[in-house]
């Protein structure tokens, strides 16, 4: 019931809405709707919130948003968005040996409609050229979907920062 009718309300227009929650505290706040639903559950008392969803197989909120952010930009990219994608992002002229050719550009901004660039850029520059030669939406989900299997942490914040 979670999955079908709580999460959807969490998660609309969540590349959107995620501009304003920038703030930890805020993050926090949605992920306690989640972390409430998972002590529901009394065989998984003694786990910590980590184990919990990682026993029943959901992913946190906040991978859930850049996963989200993600798929945004591979639609942006590809032309399925009605958002330009040259509005946002410019791809590097230099070409180096390492990841994939469609490397993106970070500048600084200050406005609110930039940030989800600036916050989806790190991670999608991390990708490797299998991921961006996707043809379809759903390789691209396949593909991430491999990545956050073997990829421990991928799409969570603090991991992407530190690299």
């Amino acid at each position: 019931m979670y999955k079908s009718l709580v999460r959807p309300h969490l998660e609309y227009s969540i590349s959107a809405w995620s501009v304003v929650t920038n703030y930890s505290k805020d993050k926090a706040l949605i992920e306690r709707i989640q972390h409430r639903f998972a002590r529901t559950f009394p065989q998984l008392k003694k786990l910590t919130y980590e184990e919990k969803i990682d026993c029943l197989g959901i992913p946190t909120m906040e991978e859930r948003r850049n996963h989200a952010d993600l798929l945004h930009l591979f639609k942006m990219y590809k032309g399925l968005s009605s958002t330009p994608f040259s509005h946002f992002f410019s791809i590097s002229s230099v070409m180096n040996t390492w990841g994939h050719t469609a490397k993106l550009i970070k500048s600084r901004c200050q406005l609110d409609t930039r940030r989800f660039s600036e916050r989806v850029i790190d991670r999608w520059n991390c990708l490797d050229q299998e991921a961006i030669d996707s043809s379809t939406v759903n390789s691209f989900k396949n593909i991430l979907q491999r990545i956050r299997k073997t990829s421990m942490g991928f799409f969570m914040d603090l991991l992407v920062h530190l690299a």
